[in-house]
């Protein structure tokens, strides 16, 4: 078990961060342990097709045997939103003997034996995860984002409505508070780490699958915990129901949006739907300026296409 001490000072400085590098790292584990969060299933398929198997081996390889990342690559956040490239910078500037040492709290089984190989591991390491992000996380990170400050804000709510307590009382069973104490059960570690006015920094996760503190106790106290709302992440939108689009548009707009899979005129359009050309020219108007049209001039005439934006509007 492992425990943060927190005073009065350290629940007013207790805050809340996104931390894309975390959550990158918490990721390897379910690449590595498949059973894990079968939630995540549909992204690893996706991503094992993106990646090089090189990088996947090295990666997975940074996972401890209790399933445990050293804490040296995921480095506090100092900003609310930190980018990943600048939290990663912070990563290669990682002192050779800090690397080993979190290695072998994490228990990873390759833990480098002297400075020269642990100084040439977290160089590999951070190439690989650059080239992971990039591939497979950083795409997918928006919607990411969503979920995590949607977790945020419900976790803000329950915070100032009945204070610490019912903050952490849904976070995880793993979790517990009680007499300034929050306590973090089935860890590596055994450790109690008093705050001692440093505050709490709380980063929810979409690849966490229990509440993560760091592993060493020089640490200052922080804790990725999993976010609501993951489990409708990865699931296929809705295929759009071209009906659904009448009241949203109107009907006559709706039946231009239809038509227009083929680049066509105004005076075609009217035609087609027995309406004056002036008519459909306002409706074409709208739907242009709404992104929902693409148009391009063949001599006297204009002719409309849906935009990609229609076609996305208008069928999955």
């Amino acid at each position: 078990m492992i425990s943060f001490g927190l005073g009065v000072e350290d629940l007013a400085d207790t805050r809340f961060a996104l931390s894309p590098l975390d959550d990158t790292l918490l990721s390897l584990r379910v690449l590595r342990e498949p059973g894990l969060q079968a939630l995540h299933l549909p992204w690893r398929r996706s991503a094992l097709a993106r990646l090089d198997p090189r990088d996947v081996g090295l990666l997975t390889s940074l996972v401890g045997t209790r399933l445990a990342v050293p804490d040296f690559l995921g480095p506090r956040p100092a900003t609310f939103a930190p980018v990943f490239e600048e939290q990663l910078a912070l990563v290669r500037r990682t002192p050779p003997e800090r690397v080993r040492r979190d290695m072998e709290a994490a228990l990873v089984r390759a833990a480098p034996r002297d400075d020269e190989a642990a100084a040439r591991l977290r160089d590999e390491a951070c190439d690989a995860l650059l080239r992971y992000w990039r591939a497979v996380l950083e795409p997918v990170w928006p919607q990411m984002r969503l979920v995590l400050e949607a977790d945020m804000t419900y976790r803000a709510r329950r915070l100032a409505v009945g204070g610490a307590r019912l903050l952490f009382a849904d976070m995880h069973p793993n979790l517990a508070w009680r007499d300034g104490v929050l306590r973090i059960d089935k860890m590596v570690g055994h450790h109690h780490v008093p705050a001692a006015g440093r505050g709490l920094l709380l980063m929810p996760a979409v690849f966490a699958h229990k509440p993560a503190p760091p592993v060493h106790p020089d640490q200052p106290p922080s804790l990725l915990y999993p976010s609501r709302g993951v489990a409708s992440l990865w699931t296929p939108a809705p295929a759009p129901d071209p009906a659904a689009l009448v009241p949203l548009l109107g009907a006559r707009r709706a039946a231009l949006l239809a038509l227009l899979d083929e680049p066509l005129p105004t005076v075609e359009l009217a035609r087609r739907l027995k309406v004056t050309p002036s008519a459909v020219s306002q409706h074409l108007r709208v739907l242009h300026g709404a992104g929902l049209l693409a148009r391009a001039r063949d001599g006297r005439h204009v002719l409309y296409r849906r935009s990609p934006l229609g076609d996305r509007l208008l069928r999955p």
